[in-house]
């Protein structure tokens, strides 16, 4: 495993990079308070399924964050880290809003996104999906670590799991720092508005998307929103969980082995 940067013309962007495949998977992860650069080698123990078969990126945001910076500025930022890299027409995974990353960049650069699964996400953010948000860039303004780590689990995890890691959140909101709240503020912020429903028939390749029917941050609906848009088509899949929260993609023990069924062979998922 690596940590690399990849160097654009006017930002720069950490990406780790692991797996001895053939095939390449990108993986965008949804907002964090702190980067997931800091938790790679579990983020590689949790994509062991996939590593022989993979290699995997899993990109940071970009390191120099502009205000406003939307979800579309995003996308086109990571698109640009994805030519720089040289790769084209690869498998992505985008979990919550990385996979709102991950959708705009199959509707804006299809010839970059070979196969797309995402996670927890959402086409458009409405006003009552945002009111979550809302309170972690409240908790983040008011300089309130511990309270925005404690709400983020709560939001993202069922009960039994939040209980678990509760003292593993309260050690971490103790490393925060005023740059990573700093940070963290303009991302959430980037989502308000954020609406690709109009755009999703420009999506040219195979789409997986996982959601949850508990999730408390984004809610059910949106999982079912994307679906009802691509059922149609036959390259696409649904699957939703019941009770592992909105961060299924951390919990659920099948969820890896699930995207490596799609991408191996999507049109054979139950």
């Amino acid at each position: 495993m690596t940590m690399e940067t990849v160097f654009a013309r006017d930002f720069s962007m950490r990406y780790l990079r692991f797996g001895r495949g053939q095939k390449t998977l990108a993986i965008l992860p949804g907002l964090s308070v702190q980067s997931v650069m800091g938790a790679a080698e579990a983020i590689a123990a949790a994509y062991a399924p996939l590593k022989d078969a993979y290699t995997i990126y899993v990109f940071d945001r970009r390191a120099e964050l502009p205000i406003p910076y939307s979800i579309r500025d995003m996308a086109r930022d990571t698109a640009e880290a994805f030519r720089l890299l040289g790769l084209r027409g690869v498998s992505v995974f985008g979990a919550s809003q990385g996979g709102m990353i991950a959708l705009t960049m199959a509707i804006d650069y299809p010839e970059l996104v070979g196969k797309l699964v995402l996670g927890s996400s959402s086409a458009r953010v409405r006003e009552e999906q945002y009111r979550v948000l809302e309170e972690w860039i409240r908790l983040a303004k008011a300089g309130d670590r511990t309270g925005l780590y404690l709400s983020f689990g709560r939001a993202l995890y069922p009960e039994a799991v939040f209980a678990q890691c509760r003292d593993a959140l309260l050690a971490a909101a103790e490393t925060v720092t005023d740059e990573d709240l700093t940070r963290f503020i303009i991302l959430a912020e980037g989502t308000r508005g954020f609406d690709v429903t109009g755009a999703l028939d420009k999506i040219q390749c195979p789409v997986l998307t996982i959601g949850v029917f508990e999730d408390r941050v984004l809610d059910a609906d949106a999982t079912m929103e994307i679906a009802e848009k691509l059922d149609a088509r036959p390259d696409f899949r649904l699957y939703m969980y019941v009770g592992y929260g909105h961060a299924a993609y951390d919990t659920a023990p099948d969820y890896k082995e699930r995207i490596l069924r799609f991408l191996e062979a999507y049109t054979e998922l139950p």
